[in-house]
């Protein structure tokens, strides 16, 4: 009997192909278990296992075999190739027939013709494939513009993306003959807290968007096989050393639960509770048993203590101790420069994770930065990149630890930062990129990111604010204070000095000595830069601004726990800190957020911010002082019959009586009261408003006599007016049907036509598709409603 392909047999022995069958005799054949090593037209070997086979068997074997080889011809051109579309909400490789293709760019590999709106479904289904269950990830990816060729063969590409399987292309076992997460384990100490994930699996395969024809995808699949280089398959039920004994029952624990797990015990979810989740992930690839449950079990008591035991102390010394890291985690270290005597030292974090999501939520977004975080309690300041995520709150994407701010060093790492983005991503681009100190240098991110540079007001509010009330004992005293000192920011569009206004602020409250002094040692000498900071780039938006001031707030509750306070000193310490609880506390936020799976995470998480807590509160909670204006009163929704006074209404200097603000944040009442007072004529304008206004006037201001100028200003004038009326309309409007049926037609060909505004297509390279005869048809999200497949239904061979 012929053994299926992908079972592995041990002790098994290799036959050439060139053996004469009959001369090994019939004995042999069923004493010993025999693979069949057969070269190919290609070039490429193949095994075929054989079992206890009779020696007519063979004849027959080697007859299919010159039978398969005569029907697999190769091709040299897809223009004949049928495109195929199976009925299925999702297909895999199986489903399709597949093709010897050879080309100058490649080798021979198996090719297939699909719509290109069918990309996702071909994905899905070989990702649900219950023999290997795994993801594909987008390994490299090139992108051409139309138009760009002006000679193309069949096959040449307008979007190319390589897939990789997740639990490759590195092995994380190299350097030992038995992976860490296997039944024996490396008697090692401080082993990393994350199980190894990555098996040296080989299967992956490419995705052409044809130049020629846009509506048709070429597959190209350069190994179908979740094999490692030796050959054997490396995850999955049919590995048996995956996870130690009984694995052929229990699948590989994929790293979407391994991260799960690890985030709920750093979070100190109860052992109980944990428990139950994980179970509940696995069970998803197989069936419940006791087996599975007991196995479980052992994994996650052996995940916790490993996780207790771990210590950020690599080494005594703290720089020996880094290095040590940033060895055994090379693939979360984008850059890194140890510090010398010519050079500062500089350390570049990111994950896995957290590069899929800055290219996931940055790309035609904006990229924010948090500074300057313990920049006087930390050995080195951290440097934080943050992306706004679906719910715009903010994401820590990458960490930089360094205390040099100067041009030379932090091009550095920005360019490496880059250069790792765009390794994936060819096409990856941000719109825009938030700081919040003048005192960074922007050339770097104007040259490497290429684009626009705004300022957030949140880090100088909140320093304000805190010392105002700090340092200042009565509210009356503080509101007015504060509010003086909005003044002056706002006396950069109000064409006043603000100098005289500082001067002013000086001499009406000379009595408020401990404030003064400290303004005056703290800001006077760098007011200057501050102010010409704020003139010459656009301001951020109140929402952006409280969004980053949400992340460092969890930041420092994190970082300055009580317990740590004598580790502050080490960096060790510190990129522990970031890479366990931090991390694993956004991987659970967004997770839960996502897939729905824990309710009270995801609630907290939605209201973490501000502004998000500021959109819970009814309109009608909101009363105005109708006759000067002075302040607002909101209705508290915890307790009934509180009311709290907000002052200063409008501005981003409002100043509230709740315990929020007067620990110098940025509360929901402000942000409530603000939205409505956009709308009043008789309250002041937000800074950011009047930001906008002067670039805009700017803009329009243009000398008469240089024409060429004043036609650029009137048509970035006129495509940010026609911008800023349809958000406009589509904020405002009640139902988006009515938006998008005004919107005008943009005709590209005869037999293509797409709509202005409406989106190219989904991360994973969904877009629209037309038939041969070039008319569009209805772009309709295919529902996923079929069950993931049980490993129960795999049929067991002998």
């Amino acid at each position: 009997m012929m053994v299926p392909w992908r079972t592995r047999i041990p002790e098994t022995r290799k036959v050439a192909g060139e053996v004469d069958f009959t001369a090994l005799g019939f004995a042999s054949f069923c004493s010993l278990k025999y693979c069949l090593e057969i070269r190919s037209a290609d070039g490429r070997n193949h095994l075929l296992y054989l079992s206890s086979v009779r020696q007519s068997d063979f004849f027959l074997v080697i007859l299919f075999l010159n039978d398969r080889r005569k029907r697999m011809e190769i091709k040299y051109s897809i223009d004949d190739l049928p495109v195929q579309d199976p009925p299925t909400d999702e297909f895999t490789a199986s489903d399709l027939t597949w093709t010897k293709y050879g080309s100058s760019e490649h080798h021979v590999d198996d090719v297939a013709l699909v719509p290109y709106d069918r990309v996702d479904a071909f994905i899905s289904g070989e990702c649900s494939n219950p023999e290997h269950p795994t993801r594909f990830h987008i390994e490299r990816g090139r992108k051409r513009e139309r138009g760009s060729l002006k000679e193309c063969k069949s096959d040449e590409y307008l979007l190319y993306r390589l897939y990789w399987c997740s639990f490759g292309p590195e092995n994380y076992g190299e350097g030992g003959s038995i992976l860490p997460s296997r039944r024996y384990r490396l008697n090692t100490r401080n082993r990393a807290a994350r199980p190894q994930s990555m098996r040296g699996c080989t299967c992956h395969f490419a995705i052409k968007r044809l130049y020629a024809r846009p509506s048709i995808a070429l597959i190209i699949y350069h190994e179908r096989r979740h094999i490692n280089k030796s050959g054997f398959i490396c995850h999955g039920p049919l590995d048996r050393d995956a996870i130690g004994p009984g694995a052929k029952k229990v699948p590989y624990i994929c790293s979407e639960i391994q991260q799960q797990t690890m985030s709920l015990i750093y979070l100190g979810i109860p052992e109980e509770n944990v428990l139950q989740t994980h179970i509940e992930g696995v069970q998803r690839y197989c069936d419940p048993n006791a087996s599975v449950n007991s196995l479980a079990s052992q994994y996650v008591q052996k995940l916790g203590m490993i996780i207790k035991r771990s210590t950020h102390e690599l080494d005594l010394d703290d720089q020996a101790s880094i290095r040590m890291w940033v060895e055994k985690n090379k693939k979360s270290v984008f850059f890194y420069q140890d510090s010398s005597e010519t050079d500062p030292f500089i350390l570049g974090i990111q994950t896995e994770w957290q590069l899929q999501q800055m290219i996931r939520f940055c790309h035609q977004s904006i990229l924010a930065c948090d500074s300057s975080f313990g920049i006087s309690k930390l050995k080195y300041p951290l440097y934080t990149l943050l992306a706004f995520d679906s719910r715009h709150h903010a994401l820590p994407v990458a960490w930089v630890i360094t205390r040099t701010i100067t041009k030379q060093d932090v091009s550095k790492w920005m360019k490496a930062l880059v250069d790792r983005i765009r390794a994936v991503d060819s096409v990856w681009n941000i719109c825009g990129f938030i700081i919040d100190d003048p005192a960074l240098e922007i050339d770097p991110i104007r040259q490497i990111f290429c684009c626009p540079i705004l300022f957030s007001l949140w880090r100088i509010r909140r320093s304000w604010l805190k010392n105002v009330i700090k340092k200042c004992g009565h509210i009356e005293v503080q509101r007015e204070i504060y509010k003086r000192l909005g003044k002056i920011m706002y006396s950069i569009w109000t064409k006043e000095d603000p100098m005289d206004a500082m001067e002013e602020l000086f001499q009406d409250f000379i009595d408020q000595t401990a404030f003064i002094q400290y303004f005056k040692a703290f800001w006077v000498p760098k007011i200057e830069m501050w102010l010409g900071t704020i003139k010459s780039l656009p301001l951020a938006s109140q929402e952006s601004c409280g969004a980053i001031e949400g992340y460092h707030v969890k930041l420092k509750l994190k970082v300055y726990d009580d317990s740590h306070l004598g580790a502050l000193q080490r960096v060790d310490w510190l990129v522990h800190k970031l890479t366990t609880e931090l991390h694993s506390g956004y991987w659970l936020d967004l997770y839960a957020d996502e897939s729905g799976s824990f309710p009270s995470v995801k609630e907290e998480y939605i209201l973490s911010t501000s502004w998000h807590r500021a959109l819970q509160v009814p309109d009608d909670a909101v009363t105005f002082d109708d006759k000067e204006h002075l302040f607002a009163k909101v209705l508290s929704q915890k307790d009934g019959g509180q009311e709290r006074m907000v002052w200063n209404p409008g501005s981003e200097f409002a100043l509230c009586d709740c315990s929020w603000s007067m620990q110098g944040n940025l509360c929901k009442h402000i942000i409530k009261v603000n939205l409505l007072c956009q709308h009043k004529k008789e309250f002041m304008r937000s800074l950011s408003h009047l930001s906008f206004q002067e670039v805009l006037l700017n803009l329009w201001r243009k000398p008469m006599d240089d024409s060429l100028s004043l036609d650029l200003s009137m048509s970035w004038v006129a495509q940010m007016q026609d911008k800023i009326q349809r958000l406009v309309e589509l904020i405002t409007s009640g139902d988006i049907a009515k938006v998008t049926n005004k919107l005008p037609l943009k005709w590209i060909g005869r037999r293509e036509r797409t709509s202005v505004g409406k989106p190219t297509g989904s991360s994973t390279l969904s877009l629209r598709r037309t038939n041969k005869g070039g008319v569009q048809k209805k772009a309709a999200a295919r529902r996923k409603s079929r069950k993931r497949k049980r490993l129960s239904r795999i049929k067991s061979y002998s």
